[in-house]
């Protein structure tokens, strides 16, 4: 595919060291890009904004991946909701405002879909944003990506810049965070269902009814999916700007699961044969939430990787950071 990049062109991925970044980087040098620009926190504290100009000043990037971000699943979520703003605002405002000031002409936003309303129509498509009462749990996290979306279209509309907004489902793969409490679902269940396992429990606990269903992509097809966007040759990619639209694709499967199918499938690739007890005192979070993929796919990409395999060599990385 012919893009209007170079190979030696200067491209900037922030937060390279989580697992969507790092996914970024590894589609990227396997594309050719060699001259790719990364800064660990310690580095480059993306909330400094005098620091983060300063660097977009000396960098020079022609092109820039926003991957980073505070995340987290239910439980962090609902405790550390003055952090999930405040930070995610912070990080934005500053790459984004620095990408501008710097001539910077594509940038690709990522946030999350549960930007959309908790209870809009299946599938979701990206005309559904604002159209309803967010998922409470989550709202300060998504409505610091809505702000980014909006950003990213008003900056196009009066600097005549090119950013582009993508909202991944939920992912999973190589890298993840497996923290017993502030993990997202995939991760938390390996972990579970591996702990279970090795101590030779007879049950296993699930938060929450099972009923949800939930949409779940590998990180490398979302990477591939996000390069695939960001290098479109024109008229493709300008096809996806426009003044009466925000500038936003979903980045998804197309199809779901119940999370009671979810943990089955986790505890089978795992390996732990025992009984399955859902918690249905905790919460469940939005019933169902499955994207549309249609402007994705009318693009010319479709995710590749089967989920029992993702899963397994997501299983396969727990493994080995246990082992570090």
């Amino acid at each position: 595919m012919t893009t209007f990049l170079s190979p030696d062109a200067p491209i900037y991925v922030a937060g390279h060291r989580g697992m969507v970044g790092s996914a970024i980087v590894r589609e990227l040098r396997q594309r050719g890009f060699h001259h790719l620009i990364t800064r660990t926190h310690a580095e480059l504290d993306l909330c400094d904004q005098a620091a983060v100009h300063a660097f977009f000043a000396a960098t020079r990037p022609a092109q820039v991946y926003l991957a980073a971000a505070k995340v987290g699943g239910i439980h962090a979520n609902s405790v550390y909701r003055g952090e999930f703003i405040y930070q995610n605002l912070m990080i934005q405002n500053n790459v984004i405002e620095a990408a501008r000031l710097n001539g910077v002409e594509r940038l690709l936003f990522l946030g999350s879909s549960c930007i959309y309303p908790r209870d809009c129509p299946q599938p979701i498509r990206e005309d559904y944003l604002l159209t309803g009462p967010l998922e409470e749990s989550n709202r300060p996290y998504a409505l610091a990506k809505i702000a980014g979306i909006e950003q990213c279209w008003s900056y196009n509309r009066q600097y005549g810049t090119r950013y582009l907004a993508v909202m991944p489902t939920n992912l999973y793969g190589p890298g993840d965070n497996y923290h017993p409490e502030n993990s997202h679902v995939i991760p938390a269940l390996i972990r579970k269902a591996h702990e279970a396992k090795v101590r030779g429990d007879a049950q296993m606990v699930v938060w929450g009814s099972g009923r949800p269903l939930r949409e779940f992509l590998y990180s490398e097809d979302m990477a591939a999916a996000c390069v695939h966007l960001a290098l479109l040759p024109e008229p493709e990619y300008g096809a996806l700007l426009n003044d009466r639209t925000p500038p936003l694709v979903n980045i998804g499967v197309g199809h779901d699961m119940s999370i009671r199918e979810l943990a089955e499938t986790v505890c089978r690739v795992v390996g732990f044969d025992g009984e399955l007890v859902f918690d249905a005192s905790k919460p469940d979070g939005t019933p169902k939430k499955l994207l549309d993929v249609s402007l994705l796919a009318a693009q010319g990409w479709r995710a590749q990787v089967a989920f029992e395999d993702g899963l397994a060599r997501a299983y396969a990385d727990f493994q080995a950071q246990q082992a570090l």
